[in-house]
């Protein structure tokens, strides 16, 4: 695996060397970029309005942020709000702040919503947003073997989703983009609604996603518990007992699924708090959060080492 992942990053090197030269040197892109995730329309766009155009924000860290290698981690924040709109500046914009002060660049995505937008065009975006990052990682000084998701609520949902389906790229896809594996390095889901199994997930769990009348095969694709791999990457979850919106029990079913796959995973969950706590500063029993969640990611490379 680890064979197959370095020939991936190869080729992602490669193939963005080849794409055009679009954007500024690393040090230089500008904060609040926004990047579309498609040159064109994206698939099965139905307008050309704003909400047609899934795209990307950046937050880039500060030039000394570097690691060993002297490139950078990438987070692509996806924030929550059950897939019918975005809680954009809560769960993605003081996100990605957050991460560029621990030496992280971030990107904020924008996805499609519903009921404008059902299954699959979300999770196309996400995949795609994955793609793109790597794809582009030279550009904007950050390893194509260090990118991560972290997703909040819906978006927890969708970091579900993206860490257990995902390809090596379409060896022979027109688009350069296309042809980058969609598998994040890592993944963090805070809140997310990781199971749709009915004796977890509330009733109509993933409408805003799924709509009125899903069939089973697709409830079952989008059931991140059900879609485990031995090769998802690692994930860190983080949830409260007290969300009355996503019940504790998803994060728990989905890291008792990780843990048999033997996908390396930590969990955190609070006595207290209610749904929609992102960095937990208005609840002083939540505080301590992030730290942990900063730790699990120095444990494994993608923190800047502390001065």
């Amino acid at each position: 695996m680890k064979v197959a992942l370095l020939g991936l990053s190869l080729l992602a090197s490669s193939l963005s060397a080849q794409l055009p030269a679009v954007h500024q040197p690393a040090d230089d892109v500008p904060h609040g970029q926004i990047i579309p995730l498609w040159d064109g329309q994206a698939p099965g766009a139905i307008g050309n309005t704003e909400e047609d155009k899934p795209h990307l924000e950046f937050f880039g860290a500060s030039p000394d942020a570097k690691l060993k290698d002297g490139l950078r981690t990438a987070v692509i924040v996806c924030p929550g709000g059950g897939y019918t709109h975005l809680a954009y500046d809560k769960e993605g914009t003081r996100i990605a702040e957050w991460l560029n002060v621990h030496g992280v660049s971030a990107f904020v995505l924008t996805y499609r919503l519903g009921p404008r937008y059902l299954y699959p065009a979300p999770i196309l975006d996400g995949e795609r947003a994955v793609r793109w990052v790597r794809a582009h990682a030279q550009a904007y000084g950050v390893s194509p073997e260090r990118i991560g998701v972290w997703g909040f609520s819906a978006g927890g949902h969708l970091v579900g989703v993206l860490g257990t389906r995902f390809d090596s790229g379409k060896a022979d896809g027109t688009d350069p983009v296309d042809r980058i594996s969609d598998r994040p390095d890592f993944a963090i889901s805070s809140y997310g609604g990781l199971t749709l199994d009915q004796e977890v997930a509330k009733p109509n769990a993933m409408k805003g996603l799924l709509g009125d009348h899903p069939s089973a095969e697709v409830v079952q694709e989008m059931s991140p518990s059900q879609q485990v791999r031995r090769d998802s990457p690692p994930y860190f979850l983080y949830a409260t007992q007290s969300d009355q919106s996503v019940p504790v029990l998803s994060s728990v079913v989905f890291f008792q699924a990780l843990t048999k796959a033997g996908v390396p995973a930590e969990m955190h969950i609070f006595e207290q708090g209610p749904h929609g706590t992102a960095l937990g500063g208005s609840y002083p029993a939540l505080l301590v959060w992030p730290s942990i969640l900063e730790n699990w990611m120095r444990l494994h490379g993608w923190l800047p080492p502390q001065r």
